[in-house]
């Protein structure tokens, strides 16, 4: 006999009430969560954040922060500087290369962050949120993790389009902010890792990779979690609709699997697009972003199409100086006045000071260079072909033509900006490409490159390429 009960003609069954916490398992109904995505999405992420990690950390070094404190921004930085090294000057492209990489994969990595973030949410409301004091050290870690790749990446985004709403310099922000990074990252690796390898092992990854997501429309088919179709009739029944919805999930054994059972919907929703490729969304969206900035580094055609980069969308005009600029003397301060015929370099040293006009510099023997401007924003110009005297000829002027090249520190007629005085090391100062320019592409500087006359070294970063030039001090800056 049936136990079903019976209902009154013309009534309706009302639906399951679905969970309004998103603390419970069955609010989170999407079929494309699951470990299959996350560790797709994890795995790019690895090894990306990697990159981005250590290219930061080179361009930290470019600035030579342990030489000067005028280029040190983050005097308080301690063990944290323990891998500074002297910045090389070969390849001369090396600073164009490494921070090119660094905004351009950072800007790319962006939609998987994102997407990552979103394929573990329901995890970040499980209850109870401690449940052995292992399990409170990864979500202390993870809370530094979400909190610090979301910091990075605002930050990055921020200076990138020049826009410094963050209080404070962006230099020690970025840097502080990436150890803290790291620092969750490793901790969050050490505590998961061991759990990953230990079912890798046993081979429970594979058991239980399969679930019931991404249905086709129809319903005949289903899809598993590496985005192949199988037929329906290969799994269980389907679940009736919100029947899982307050259901505990199974007790796992190992860590994957729990993370699994944690991700994974009682009740998902019907599949309207599949796992790989909500993965060509995400890679979409990468791409995009990637067109959209990756001309600024590379130059080419697809400078054109570089957007979303800081002086995008095509050259800067025509001619000898047409190719970008960064600040304009009218932004620093820099008066047209002091540039005139009254301007004079101030050349310093142990044989005293010297003084020279742009007249004296033109009398002197000139070299050539092919050399480009890079910048922190990730934006770089192409070899630009600079000409002028030679750093090391000018230390010769101050006393230094025999042993080895001292130090050498710079100072502008810029009157307000970062890097007003920058400072080179010795092995920079003897690079025989390292010049004072005072022309550029068969061309005296433009007011707005340098004029009269600015600093020119292979693979600084540009703030070490200072405009305006009015003292050069040679000697020892340790």
């Amino acid at each position: 006999m049936s136990t079903a009960p019976r209902r009154r003609p013309g009534s309706r069954l009302r639906p399951p009430a679905h969970p309004v916490l998103p603390t419970s398992p069955g609010f989170w109904r999407s079929p494309l969560r699951g470990p299959w995505f996350t560790s797709v999405l994890g795995l790019v992420l690895l090894f990306g954040l990697l990159v981005v990690f250590v290219t930061g950390l080179l361009s930290y070094a470019a600035y030579n922060p342990s030489l000067s404190p005028v280029n040190d921004k983050t005097p308080d930085k301690g063990v944290l500087g323990f891998y500074l090294f002297d910045w090389p000057t070969d390849p001369h492209w090396l600073y164009r290369l490494t921070q090119g990489v660094h905004v351009t994969l950072g800007l790319a990595l962006i939609p998987v962050v994102l997407a990552k973030l979103w394929s573990v949410v329901p995890r970040l409301w499980s209850l109870p949120p401690v449940r052995s004091l292992a399990h409170g050290a990864e979500r202390l870690s993870l809370l530094l993790l979400v909190g610090g790749v979301l910091f990075q990446f605002a930050t990055g985004v921020l200076n990138i389009q020049l826009d410094y709403l963050f209080p404070g310099s962006f230099y020690p922000l970025h840097f502080y902010g990436a150890w803290v990074f790291f620092a969750a990252f490793a901790l969050h690796a050490a505590l998961r890792v061991p759990q990953a390898l230990r079912t890798l092992r046993s081979g429970e990854l594979r058991t239980r990779a399969r679930d019931k997501g991404d249905a086709h429309r129809d319903g005949e088919c289903d899809e598993d979690e590496d985005g192949s179709r199988t037929d329906a009739g290969t799994h269980a029944g389907p679940t009736p609709h919100g029947a899982g919805a307050h259901a505990e999930l199974p007790a796992p054994a190992t860590g994957l699997a729990s993370t699994g059972a944690e991700l994974r919907s009682p009740d998902p929703d019907p599949g309207t697009l599949t796992r790989r490729g909500a993965l060509g969304v995400v890679g979409a969206g990468s791409a995009l972003l990637v067109v959209t900035t990756v001309g600024q580094s590379i130059g080419g055609p697809l400078r054109e199409t570089a957007l979303f980069a800081p002086h995008g969308g095509g050259e800067p005009g025509a001619g000898p100086g047409g190719f970008q600029i960064n600040k304009t003397m009218a932004a620093v301060g820099v008066r047209v006045q002091q540039t005139g015929e009254a301007w004079r370099l101030a050349v310093e040293g142990r044989a005293g000071t010297v003084r020279l006009s742009r007249a004296d510099l033109l009398a002197m023997r000139q070299h050539g260079a092919a050399l480009p401007i890079a910048c922190v924003e990730g934006w770089s110009t192409p070899d630009q072909d600079w000409r002028g005297v030679r750093l090391r000829d000018l230390a010769g002027l101050a006393g230094y033509r025999d042993g080895p090249l001292p130090d050498l520190l710079v100072e502008s007629l810029q009157t307000r900006g970062a890097f007003r005085r920058a400072a080179l090391r010795a092995n920079q100062v003897a690079d025989p490409r390292s010049l004072l320019a005072l022309a550029v592409n068969g061309a005296p500087l433009t007011p707005d490159h340098g004029f009269p006359a600015r600093v020119i070294v292979p693979a600084a970063p540009g703030v070490l390429n200072t405009k305006w030039v009015a003292r050069l001090t040679f000697g020892d800056l340790t």
